[in-house]
């Protein structure tokens, strides 16, 4: 009998196309870098050049740039400038404007809770590799950002990018009354604090799980005073539009929320196909066909996010295996040996040669 080679799906042949894409960001809320670069005494166009991009990529804020090369990029400006806040100071002036279409679907919103849940929801069309969330917990709002994307360096320079990124969005919706009641970074206190108490001028915390501001949740319900319910809804269906044309795999969707999901001990398969309005079975015959599993992806985001707190912060690998809900150091100890072939703490210590901010 002859056999019959078997063709792959359509669904499988997206999948592939678009698992072999990096994961890219706008170059919006970075266009600045350049005229920081110079205010710090450094020339943009022999930073650039070492880090491999050109300064033509900075002519349009809607150029993408994939997320391992910004990251070198802001890696590199920390070198030639040594300010250790420089994504902070980079990102001042970042706010709703430099997120593109996704900034004025948010600025035309009712009221803040759903201006945040679609920053949260779209946030895929401005950068691939991170995501946003949303809590709330009694009388406390929790907007928070984190890297998904894997082996990416100056993931802290990222995050504190985004941090201010969010907090300027916040003071734009809802003015200047506004105030968090905490800013949290995931990386060790910097030895120089003043930088981030002047912009913020709130309560600070380092070595948290993750960046992020807290806030009154009351906030929540603040009417925005530029809502426009018809604009909002042609700018909603140009996005949709655009997201049907485009998409995101699958997995990568399942990946954007299990990084909250694995922090706040909601990781279960059938919460996360709760979230997505789908049956477990019906999420893991959706990740089969995209070539992985529910357990390996979240085997990916536990060892992304162990990594970066191994390498950012000065939480010991005891407190690292209970965010992560292992029973103790022991099998955190022998998952991260599984994954990397060595220890937590000679990794980390590898990882700190040589770098001062990390010591």
């Amino acid at each position: 009998m002859k056999s019959i080679e078997r063709q792959p799906t359509d669904e499988r042949r997206r999948a592939a196309n678009r698992l072999s894409q990096p994961a890219t960001v706008r170059i919006g809320p970075i266009l600045a870098i350049p005229d920081v670069l110079r205010r710090l005494g450094a020339d943009p166009a022999k930073v650039l050049a070492k880090a491999g991009v050109g300064l033509e990529l900075f002519a349009d804020p809607d150029n993408l740039i994939s997320y391992a090369d910004r990251s070198r990029l802001l890696s590199h400006c920390v070198a030639a400038t040594g300010c250790r806040h420089f994504a902070q100071l980079l990102c001042q002036q970042a706010g709703l404007h430099s997120l593109g279409l996704v900034g004025l679907l948010v600025k035309y919103s009712p009221d803040v809770a759903t201006a945040l849940r679609s920053l949260v929801r779209h946030l895929h069309l401005h950068a691939r590799g991170a995501a946003l969330d949303l809590t709330v917990e009694r009388d406390r709002a929790t907007f928070s950002f984190g890297v998904y994307q894997a082996q990416v360096e100056a993931t802290d320079q990222v995050g504190d990018g985004a941090v201010t990124t969010m907090f300027n969005v916040m003071r734009a919706l809802c003015g200047p009354a506004w105030r968090p009641i905490e800013v949290r970074f995931a990386h060790r206190r910097p030895q120089d604090v003043e930088p981030y108490r002047r912009f913020f001028q709130v309560p600070l915390r380092f070595d948290a799980e993750h960046y992020a501001l807290v806030f009154p949740a009351h906030w929540l319900g603040h009417p925005l005073p530029e809502a426009d319910l018809e604009l909002r809804r042609l700018l909603q269906k140009e996005i949709d539009t655009i997201e049907a044309r485009h998409g995101v795999d699958f997995p990568a969707q399942i990946r954007s929320v299990l990084r909250t999901a694995l922090l706040t001990g909601q990781a279960g398969a059938e919460r996360i196909a709760a979230l997505f309005s789908m049956h477990s079975r019906t999420l893991n015959r959706r990740l089969s066909l995209s070539g992985t599993c529910f357990r390996e992806l979240v085997d990916e985001v536990r060892f992304e996010i162990a990594r970066q707190l191994l390498e950012d912060s000065a939480m010991n690998v005891s407190e690292i295996a209970e965010l992560l809900d292992y029973a103790d150091a022991s099998a955190f100890t022998r998952a991260f040996r599984r994954w990397s072939h060595t220890t937590p703490a000679q990794w980390r210590a590898q990882r700190q040669t040589g770098n001062p901010r990390r010591r």
